[in-house]
């Protein structure tokens, strides 16, 4: 499958996106230690985020999730837009300059929570956005899975975090869905780095 892993500055974005498992229906965010999990994981004990920054966190994970599924070639709807924008803009950046003379983005003092942790992913994603990776961090477009991949192919075309699991998946529903409505034609997918024959071996 290759490594499906998100560079540093989006691993936290990736992270929080998968904290719920839709195959399996398990958000680690449910059990009693989930947070604190999360949160020692990633080094985030100063941002004081508690059970009350629950609801937030889930909220900007979503929206997220709808953002990487746009880079996999689904539409955003403009409400998530609307939210994640406003997630975003209470999370104020500021521009620091670095100790070798580069500048790069920060969450603004005087922030905490909640606040804290959507300034800390607005840093994240500006700075992959000024170097491309930002679209390749998508979401696996199988109903059954949505979960958040970065895309490593050449083309930068992928559509399923696995072409052997989800990919086969959607591509023998294609196929049968083709079979039941008498349907001809090219499989789905011709061109693309996830395409494949449609018609089982």
């Amino acid at each position: 499958m290759g490594d499906r892993r998100a560079p540093q500055q989006l691993a936290l974005v990736q992270d929080l996106v998968n904290t719920w498992d839709i195959e399996d229906d398990r958000d680690a965010f449910d059990d009693p230690d989930g947070l604190e999990e999360f949160v020692a994981a990633h080094g985030l004990r100063g941002m004081r985020l508690t059970a009350g920054d629950l609801p937030a966190l889930r909220e900007l994970r979503e929206a997220l999730r709808a953002a990487c599924l746009a880079h996999a070639g689904c539409e955003l709807p403009e409400a998530t837009s609307r939210t994640l924008d406003a997630m975003l803009a209470d999370a104020p950046l500021v521009l620091a300059v670095t100790a070798d003379g580069g500048a790069r983005l920060r969450p603004a003092p005087g922030l905490a929570g909640a606040a804290l942790f959507a300034s800390r992913i607005a840093a994240d994603i500006a700075a992959a956005a000024a170097d491309g990776s930002w679209q390749r961090l998508k979401a696996c477009e199988a109903e059954d899975c949505l979960w958040a991949f970065y895309d490593r192919s050449p083309a930068g075309r992928g559509r399923w975090c696995s072409m052997q699991l989800c990919g086969s998946r959607a591509k023998m529903r294609a196929y049968r869905d083709r079979r039941r409505t008498g349907s001809a034609g090219p499989p789905h997918g011709t061109g693309s780095p996830n395409a494949g024959s449609d018609v089982p071996a």
